[in-house]
This record gives structure tokens, C-alpha cells and sequence, in this order.
């Protein structure tokens, strides 16, 4: 059911998409030379204002929010995001902003997954896995690519997938790309020119996979940067209209930045050249031998700007996309240049294998990357190369970047689960159900009568000094101030304060359970306070419920069940 359902979701994208361009390409034909000026802002500003006014809610950056409903949500995703996402990126992209529908409909799939889980009363683990069964199902029916859409929730989504959770992955990925053959044919994505692969080739492609490497980082380290910066502008018209003059006039000096650019990918692939005479300022470049690598270069420096401004400025749309177009960029650029230098490289290869090399490195996902490609394209003669540049590529970005641009700002939230167990769990647990408030609590100045009036009342081991304000002083420990609850003569001279000690270390509301495990640790205490920002006092946690809570969420994400 997800599968088939997201499989039409895909569809439902691809074709609403299109019916919006060739909308606008009948509309405008009489200003074709201007309209890249205008009308990538039209669609951004039309989606901001669904998003503000309609939906109401932030669903940019698809694919990390379903990384964050996985950790942080319980695998919830809210019911409109089954459309919503569907309806913003369509006129995003339908109006030429420079994003890529892969993860809006990513998202779109999740939901799909996540609020049949919930209709049926599943559990987390369920949900979980039908999440990723319907994000699965939407990469496999975007790009009818089924074995894709299983590596890239594996890779990417599902941080722990046993051999029966492989199963409706499987079912699901196939019946979206059923769906998808149904409605859009069963030819592949991208129809390719290829030529055989040639041993002779091998250190062109691995110079390929280094420089796709450090283009990775360019990609993300510039895309987070600038989203940082435009997010400082918090008049959200005034960021639409910086970010849409911005776009439309890239787009208005390199055409193939409009929309997704599978056009030009599609030219590039089949080993034509891309005419812009008359389309773009800059189309004198592609008069000299030299001036067509630096005119795609420019392109692939520029596209990062254009689809952050795209997003920051209220479009929606993903990175996926931008991904492959770059990395097809990249790749031709490059063989380009060696062709140039006297070297004989296929062009149409070096693009296919330029977009696993940049999806390896950007998404740090190299087994969804060379199947992706294989996939989309038919291009499996090329499967060598699409190993050899995808693996060195990736193993290029770890060198400097550990995370992916999908989960580096969860990362550096604490927020995101990967396939160390301990870490998952610890991710999963939630601090406040942790908290216990059972244990009594004492003026820091009372006498020693009142504490024992109130250990009469009381089993707990502790009591808990506050001041007049429920700040956080101490504690008292029952066992090691028996001595003196023992004394009478001391009842009515001795003090709370007297007899009180200072906590091995606090826990603040809202910490992460890896920072708090760590203080348990370190400390070797057997209980530890919880205080707010104000250092009031909120309650205990004690080791023994940490350790079974600890149990019980690892024995849930193990469960074969």
C-alpha cells in the first residue's frame, strides 16, 4: 500500500510539474529572452505564501526532517505533508526555481508511511519502517530505479534494518516503480550515448573521483554557509525579494540553471552541445574551445548560490537533484578539459559518472549513488568507473567532512541517529521521562527536626535542598547522615545546611542522553539532579531507571519481532 501510494505521489509530482512549464512556456513565448527574470521569483513567492498563510509549517529540507521525525518524533510526520510538499515544489520547480523534487517527494513518501503506521496503531519500529518504506518507494518511483530507492533508505534513513525489515523495502520499492512504468513509461530517466569502458580510462575517472570529492565539499560546506547567512534576514518578504532578484538573474546569464537543468543533462548525455545563442549574455564563451569548460564551470560554482536562494527565499524543493546536475557538470567539465589537453575521454561517460561522484561525496551514500546511476541511465556497462569515481569521492569528503549535507546540522544538534547502536539508543531516549520527582524536598535552612519529620513521611534516599526560590542547593543523603538523625540533642541547633552535600555534577532540561550518560560515568554517582536554565529544581534521575530505560529502548530497535 505505501509503495503504490507514493509510487503515485511521484507520478502526480512529474506530471504536475511539467503541465506548470509547459503552462508558462505557452504563456511567455513572446518573452523568452526575459522571463528567466521573473518567473523563478513568481513561484517562490507563491510558495512562500501557501507555506505562511495554508500549510502553515516548515517543510523545506525533506529529507532531513524525515531524519529528525526518525530520532526526535517517534517517526510521526504530520498528515499534510502528504501533499503539502507535492503541491510548493511543483510550482517551485514548474516556475524554474534551481531545486530538485527528489526529496520534497522523499518527505511526501514518509508521511505516507508514517500516517498509515499510526492509522493502523503500529508501534514505533513499524512506523519507523514503513517510513522508510515509503521514502524508498518514492526514490524508486521518481526515478524508477526500485533497487536505488532500498540503498538509499538503508544508507541515509533507517539507521537499523535487519534482513525481514529488507522485505517490504523491497515490495515497496518495486510497486512504486510498477506504478511509475504504468503512468510514464519503462524507458530509463536519462537516455545515454555511452561508450565501452575502457581500462585505458581508469586515472582519468580516479582524478575524477578526487576532484567530485572536493567538489562535494564546496557543495555543502557553501550550501550551509549561505543558508546561515540569508537565515539572519528575518523579514521573510524581504529575504523572497534578495533571494529572487539573486535567481532570476543567474538564471537570466546561465539558462541551464532554470528548474531542475535535466534538459541540459539530457543533451550532455547524449554527447550534443548545448546552444544558448540568443539565450544568454554569456554565450560568446561558447565560441572558444576554452571558454566552454569555463562557461559549465561558472555553472557549477553558481548552482549552489541558486538553489540556496531558491529555498531561503521561500521556495521548496531538495538538494538531491542539484546534486546530479552538478556532479554531470562536473563530469563533463572535466573530461572536457582533458579532451582539450590531447587526451581522448568519452564526454557522455564522464557526465554519467560525474553525478555518482558528486551524489557519493554530497550525500555521503556511494552504494545509492552507483546503482542510482545505473539505474536512471541503463548504464550499467559503466559499472566499474561508477564504483572506482563513486568510492573515491567519498573517500575523498570524509577526509574533511564526517557528516553528510543531510545530517551534518542534526549532528551538530545531537539529534541524529546512525548504525552505532549505543548511539541510537541514546538518541531515542527522552530525558523527561526520565525524570523522577518522587523525592522530598527540604528549605536549605530548616532544622534538623523538620528533616526528620519529613524522613518519617518518606522511603527515598535523598532529600533535595532548595532555597526560597526552588533553586537547586544540595542533598541530603539519608545513609550518611544517620549519625546524626540519630542525635536528639541536635534537632533544634543543627541545620540543613549543616549536614548537606553538593551533587557530583547536574543535569540540565533538555540535554542529550550522550552528555548525560557521560556524567554518570564520570562521576560514578548513582543519581544525579535535573535543573533548568534558572538552576531550579526539577527532580532526580536515578542510574537503575537510566540502565533499564536504556535496555528497553535497545531491546525495541534489536527486536526481529
Amino acid at each position: 500500500m505505501v509503495g503504490v501510494l507514493s509510487g503515485c505521489a511521484a507520478v502526480v509530482l512529474d506530471w504536475t510539474i511539467h503541465a506548470v512549464k509547459q503552462l508558462l512556456g505557452q504563456g511567455f513565448h513572446a518573452f523568452y529572452d526575459w522571463q528567466n527574470l521573473i518567473l523563478p521569483g513568481i513561484g517562490m513567492l507563491l510558495s512562500l505564501l501557501l507555506v505562511r498563510y495554508v500549510i502553515r509549517d516548515n517543510i523545506g529540507h525533506g529529507v532531513t526532517k524525515a531524519l529528525l521525525a526518525v530520532s526526535r518524533n517517534d517517526s510521526k510526520i504530520k498528515p499534510h505533508n502528504t501533499w503539502s510538499s507535492v503541491l510548493t515544489s511543483s510550482i517551485t520547480i514548474g516556475f524554474g526555481g534551481s531545486v530538485g523534487a527528489e526529496a520534497p517527494i522523499v518527505y511526501t513518501g514518509a508521511a505516507i508511511g508514517s500516517n498509515l503506521g499510526r492509522a493502523f496503531g503500529l508501534s514505533y519500529r513499524h512506523i519507523t519502517l514503513l517510513l522508510g518504506c515509503g521514502a524508498a518507494g518514492a526514490v524508486a518511483g521518481i526515478f524508477k530505479a526500485p533497487l536505488a530507492g532500498v540503498l538509499f533508505t538503508l544508507e541515509i534513513l533507517l539507521f537499523n534494518v535487519s534482513m525481514q525489515s529488507l522485505l517490504p523495502l523491497l515490495i515497496s520499492t518495486i510497486s512504486a516503480t510498477v506504478v511509475s512504468y504504468i503512468f510514464r513509461g519503462q524507458t530509463p530517466i536519462f537516455a545515454c550515448t555511452l561508450t565501452p569502458f575502457s581500462m585505458g580510462n581508469i586515472p582519468f575517472y580516479i582524478v575524477l573521483g578526487v576532484i567530485g570529492g572536493f567538489g562535494s565539499l564546496y557543495f555543502m560546506r557553501t550550501t550551509l554557509h549561505l543558508e546561515d547567512r540569508i537565515g539572519k534576514i528575518t523579514n521573510p518578504y524581504l529575504r523572497w525579494a534578495i533571494c529572487a532578484s539573486a535567481l532570476g538573474l543567474l538564471i537570466f546569464l546561465f539558462p541551464p540553471l532554470y528548474g531542475e537543468g535535466y534538459d541540459s543533462l539530457g543533451a550532455l548525455l547524449t554527447g550534443q552541445e548545448i546552444n544558448l545563442e540568443g539565450r544568454s549574455l554569456l554565450d560568446f564563451l561558447l565560441e572558444y574551445p576554452w571558454g566552454v569548460p569555463v562557461f559549465f564551470a561558472l555553472i557549477f560554482f553558481l548552482k549552489v548560490i541558486a538553489m540556496t536562494a531558491t529555498n531561503a527565499g521561500g521556495g521548496v524543493g531538495g538538494t538531491f537533484g542539484p546534486t546530479l546536475f552538478v556532479g554531470a557538470i562536473l563530469g563533463f567539465v572535466v573530461a572536457r578539459c582533458f579532451n582539450l589537453m590531447g587526451f581522448a575521454v568519452p564526454e557522455q561517460n564522464f557526465v554519467l559518472v560525474g553525478m555518482a561522484a558528486l551524489m557519493a561525496g554530497v550525500m555521503q551514500a556511494p552504494m545509492t549513488a552507483i546503482f542510482l546511476i545505473a539505474e536512471i541511465s541503463g548504464g550499467y556497462d559503466l559499472l566499474i568507473p561508477l564504483i572506482l569515481t563513486a568510492t573515491v569521492a567519498f573517500g575523498t569528503v570524509r577526509v574533511f567532512e564526517k557528516y553528510s549535507i543531510y545530517t551534518k546540522r542534526i549532528a551538530q544538534s545531537g539529534d541524529l541517529l546512525t548504525h552505532d547502536s549505543d548511539q541510537a539508543v541514546l538518541t531515542l531516549m527522552r530525558l523527561d521521562s526520565l525524570i523522577r520527582d518522587k523525592y522530598p524536598r527540604i528549605q536549605i535552612d530548616a532544622t534538623l527536626r523538620e528533616v526528620v519529620s519529613v524522613v518519617s513521611e518518606t522511603d527515598a534516599a535523598v532529600m533535595a535542598v532548595i532555597d526560597s526560590e526552588g533553586r537547586f542547593q544540595g542533598m541530603v543523603d539519608l545513609s550518611t547522615a544517620r549519625r546524626v538523625l540519630l542525635d536528639p540533642s541536635t534537632y533544634d541547633t543543627c541545620h540543613v545546611y549543616n549536614i548537606m552535600e553538593s551533587a557530583p555534577d547536574y543535569i540540565y532540561a533538555g540535554e542529550k542522553m550522550e552528555s548525560v550518560m557521560a556524567k554518570f560515568d564520570r562521576t560514578d554517582a548513582w543519581r544525579l539532579p535535573v535543573i533548568d536554565a534558572d538552576h531550579k529544581y526539577l527532580g532526580f534521575i536515578s542510574k537503575s531507571r537510566l540502565l533499564t530505560a536504556y535496555r528497553k529502548e535497545l531491546k525495541e530497535i534489536a527486536s526481529e519481532d
